[in-house]
């Protein structure tokens, strides 16, 4: 339960953002494409209220590029499990309908000139035309950016149990790898057929740790060295004496005691010697 709640920190359910994501790319998809198929519907701006995809500087900046934003910050909310790309999808949602409520009002500052609606049509064609492609598209855009990002910047039980999901189907597929790569290895004759360990392994597989291919150890791992291989050791001294060590030995023989290798009548103990080292090498 731990686990699961450390992941729902940085991941959600899929379900959490997807009916917002879905209407911030209906929504985009509308306040970008407007002005170049509105005078199909009666909707046309000026300059050309009658003409379809005609394109404008002022159609690109204050129309075409927040239908992007919210749109694409609809996909990563609908798309995205990561905590982190669907608060930042809900932001660049929110900043497309910002920008298409205050951005009519800024053209003249920025030497941008959006145009007018029809001049043919009524007082109220006109109104419903300015909220069409712009205060209202952005408006219900920036309305439904902010529910979106509320729902995935809060940590919830359903998180934390869509993680324990996602942790359970991780670890099956972990195992799976695992259970190929041991299949592998035994047709090609590396591991006998109840062999789980690495016990039927080669000389030049003794020492190695076998992983998959993505990094993570199998289980034929820490392989004990061949049984023919000895380990180095420094050749010790063989005395008889008192149970002593050898520095207690030298203490004792220059205190003045008895010398080594003379019997005292009490209980003596021989320090093994060392096997003998390889042939190769000097003695």
């Amino acid at each position: 339960m731990e686990t699961s709640i450390r992941a729902s920190r940085r991941r959600v359910a899929r379900t959490r953002g997807a009916l917002s994501g879905v209407l911030l790319m209906i929504l985009g998809l509308w306040a970008a494409l407007v002005p170049f198929i509105g005078p199909s519907f009666d909707l046309g701006y000026t300059p050309n209220p009658n003409s379809t995809w005609h394109w404008t500087a002022a159609r690109g900046w204050l129309e075409v590029l927040p239908g992007a934003a919210a749109f694409l910050g609809g996909l990563l909310l609908l798309a995205s499990t990561s905590r982190a790309m669907t608060v930042f999808g809900g932001w660049l949602a929110a900043l497309g309908g910002a920008w298409l409520v205050v951005g009519p009002a800024l053209a003249p500052a920025i030497n941008l000139d959006p145009g007018q609606p029809d001049p043919s049509m009524g007082t109220n064609g006109r109104a419903a035309t300015t909220l069409l492609y712009f205060f209202a598209t952005g408006a219900v855009t920036l309305f439904i950016a902010s529910v979106g990002l509320g729902r995935v910047s809060v940590q919830s039980l359903r998180d934390v149990r869509a993680a324990g999901r996602r942790a359970e189907v991780e670890e099956a597929q972990r195992q799976a790898a695992l259970d190929a790569a041991l299949a592998d290895r035994r047709e090609r004759g590396d591991l006998t057929e109840g062999d789980h360990t690495g016990g039927d392994l080669t000389d030049e597989d003794a020492g190695r740790h076998a992983v998959t291919p993505d990094g993570r150890p199998t289980a034929i791992t820490n392989v004990p060295p061949p049984a023919g291989a000895h380990v180095q050791h420094q050749p010790v001294p063989q005395y008889a004496g008192n149970v002593r060590s050898p520095y207690e030995q030298q203490r004792y023989e220059g205190e003045g005691g008895q010398q080594a290798g003379q019997p005292t009548g009490q209980q003596t103990q021989a320090y093994p010697a060392a096997p003998p080292p390889p042939a190769d090498q000097p003695r």
